[in-house]
């Protein structure tokens, strides 16, 4: 186990050095959720701790997922996949490290949206709870981000593509603009199985001191949620591995 962990470092390693400034990573990463972000504050006279909180949860969900369905196809192209495979690690282990890249990528990042919020006055009343829950989430984003790199495909395009058809409908329905407890009730079923319902609630009630679920719900969820999202990933790639070779 301990040897696995290590070589789960040393692809995280090799990761962070290969695919942080990666276009696709930067675009779909960073510049489309603050975009996204601007265009609908503009205009509005919003709470500014509700629009940190905000774009805090996007920050960690997008970044979270930018690396993991890059890597594979990548790979895949550049032959990279066969070396792996050929190690002395599983595909376990493979999956671990290159989420554990994802993972410092989204905590990095998602620093950036807190600290201008301080410069700008706002607080964060529950820090333990918004730490625990960024690196709860950035593990989550990280492994659902990984199921959509078991496309057996080189092309990052087809997987960014892919993953962005399922990303922007959950930003609308996961309280990020529209605070869960205004939605309809179609819209409450359908927040209820968002993810990124849950880190954004942990984000209000870090911020605003008010949530609309309990916070043992918002952390319970974002653990089956990675749960459920790890072991999906690892049963996909076993499957599309030998089309990728």
């Amino acid at each position: 186990m301990i040897d696995q962990l290590k070589r789960a470092c040393a692809i995280a390693k090799k990761d962070v050095s290969i695919y942080y400034l990666k276009g696709p990573v930067i675009i779909f990463g960073i510049l489309f959720p603050v975009f996204l972000f601007l265009a609908f504050v503009i205009g509005r006279d919003l709470p500014v701790d509700f629009l940190i909180a905000g774009l805090l949860s996007m920050t960690i969900f997008f970044t979270s997922m930018s690396i993991t369905p890059v890597i594979a196809p990548t790979e895949t192209q550049t032959r990279n996949l066969e070396r792996l495979v050929s190690a002395p690690v599983s595909i376990t282990t493979i999956l671990l490290g290159d989420m554990l890249a994802s993972v410092l990528f989204g905590i990095g990042i998602s620093l950036v949206p807190i600290l201008v919020g301080m410069a700008i006055g706002v607080t964060v009343t529950h820090p333990f709870i918004l730490a625990a829950g960024i690196v709860l989430a950035a593990f989550c984003f990280s492994a659902m981000g990984l199921i959509f790199s078991s496309t057996p495909t080189s092309m990052t395009s087809t997987v960014m593509m892919i993953s962005t058809m399922v990303k922007f409908p959950l930003v609308f329905i996961s309280g990020i603009f529209i605070p869960v407890g205004e939605l309809p009730q179609w819209g409450l079923v359908l927040a209820s199985v968002s993810p990124l319902t849950y880190i954004t609630d942990l984000c209000r009630y870090s911020f605003q001191g008010t949530s609309y679920y309990p916070i043992w719900i918002d952390i319970t969820a974002l653990v089956i949620f990675l749960i459920i999202f790890m072991t999906a990933a690892v049963k996909l790639h076993e499957k599309s591995l030998p089309e990728r070779l």
